[in-house]
Order: structure tokens, then sequence, then C-alpha cells
């Protein structure tokens, strides 16, 4: 059976569009970016993707050689980076609240070199590995799946997202990143300030009290104690900021025109 070349390219015409946008999501994007996941397997998750959004609905072929398509290239990639910038903004939520943490238990110089996050304490990178697990736990990556699914009835192919509304959705998004943040590392942060306030009295009473070689292990303890008490609140709050995360992704689309 002779194929029809003309029919083929069109066909990846066709699909190169929605495979930029998912493309570049999974580049971005704090989950599927980790080394885990290597560049095998994004690209095998894309072009799955795409063949199954593409049997969904049709694509209008479009010949990415052109200025016309230049442009539209670039706004797919942009699409994606957006989207997948949602997602790593609870990331880094997470990273600085695990940082304010260690900064109050004394454990700042006790690090781990994330290949994706760089040089972190430790208390973040554990935060990071509960966030991944309440992630999938839930169902993210379905739900995840769903909004690019979406993304292409609310924002079609040839749409833009530079308009002055998704610039202001995002500043308001990443003003979030800090109070989600602190509400994660409150609890411990709380504790550990009346513990330094008691270390601060138990000084003034006793003068000749070494307070380093007690202050310090006093609060790494108290710290961890604390810590593993307050999981299950810091694992609902986590998964509040994975709603609103997928919320801000869809956000972003509908409020496309302004």
């Amino acid at each position: 059976m002779n194929l029809d070349m003309l029919d083929i390219l069109n066909s990846f015409y066709a699909m190169l569009w929605p495979l930029l946008r998912i493309s570049a999501f999974l580049l971005f994007t704090s989950i599927y970016s980790i080394r885990a996941v290597n560049v095998r397997i994004r690209i095998s998750m894309a072009v799955v993707l795409t063949v199954f959004i593409g049997m969904q609905m049709p694509f209008e072929a479009r010949n990415p050689f052109t200025l016309d398509g230049l442009v539209v290239v670039f706004n797919e990639l942009f699409i994606g980076f957006a989207m997948g910038m949602m997602m790593q903004l609870v990331t880094a939520s997470v990273v600085l609240a695990g940082q304010s943490i260690s900064a109050s238990m004394g454990l700042t110089m006790a690090n781990l070199i994330d290949p994706n996050l760089g040089n972190v304490p430790t208390i973040s990178q554990f935060l990071t590995l509960l966030t991944t697990l309440i992630f999938v736990a839930t169902g993210g990556h379905l739900i995840v799946f769903g909004v690019l699914l979406e993304s292409f009835q609310l924002l079609p192919i040839g749409g833009t997202l530079f308009t002055q509304v998704f610039f202001g959705k995002l500043i308001q998004w990443s003003s979030l990143m800090f109070g989600s943040a602190v509400l994660i590392a409150l609890p411990i942060m709380v504790t550990l300030m009346f513990v330094n306030i008691g270390l601060g009295f138990m000084t003034r009473a006793a003068p000749s009290l070494n307070i380093f070689s007690v202050g310090f292990p006093a609060m790494i303890l108290i710290g961890f104690v604390v810590l593993w008490m307050a999981i299950p609140t810091i694992a609902g709050r986590i998964a509040g900021l994975w709603v609103a995360a997928f919320s801000a992704m869809r956000d972003i689309l509908i409020a496309k025109g302004g």
C-alpha cells in the first residue's frame, strides 16, 4: 500500500504544535523534569500524549518554516513553559519552607546536592520528596494530563499568553509562594522560638551554663520531634498547594484574553 507523502507531512505538521506545548511543559515542570525521568522517558511521554490528544481533537496543519509558523512555535513553547512554571513554584515554596526550618533548627550547614534544585538543606530535600509522594498519591499526574488536554480547548493552537492579565496572574501566584512557605514552616518555627526564649531565661538564671553545649542539641532534638508531629498538617498544606497550582494553571488559560 503506497502512502501519500503529502498526507504524512500534513499529519506531522498538525501533530507538531501540541508536541511543542507538551514537550515544553514536561521540560520545565518540577515533577517530570527530575533526573529519574530522563530525556527518553520525557520524549516518549510527550509523543504518547500528543497522539492521545490528537485522537481527541483535530489540529490544523501549519508550516513551521514561515514567519507566522515561527511565532506559533514560540507561543506554544511559552505556553508549556508558563504551565510548568506554576508547578515549579510549588516546589520552590516547599524548598523555602525547608530552608526556614533548617535555619531555626541550626541545620543550615547540613546540605545536600540536588541535581535539580542545587545545594538545598536536608529538611528541604525531605519536604521535596514528601511533595512528590503527595502529588502521585493524590492523582496529580492524571489531573495534569487533564489540564493539558483542556488547555488546547481553552487556548487553541495559535493563541498567545503575552497579555497583561497573564503576567498579573503569574505575579499574583508567585507572591503566594512566600505565604505558603511560611504556613508550612510556621509550627516548627514558632515552637523553636519559644525554645530559644526558654534557653535565654536559663542562661540568665545560670550564667555558668554552657548554652552552646545544651542549646544546639536541644534545638535539633525538639525540632525533629515537632516536625514529626506536624507532618499531617504539612502534608495537608502541600496537598492544598497542589490544588491551588492546578487551579492557577487553568486560570491563566481562561484569562488569556484579558
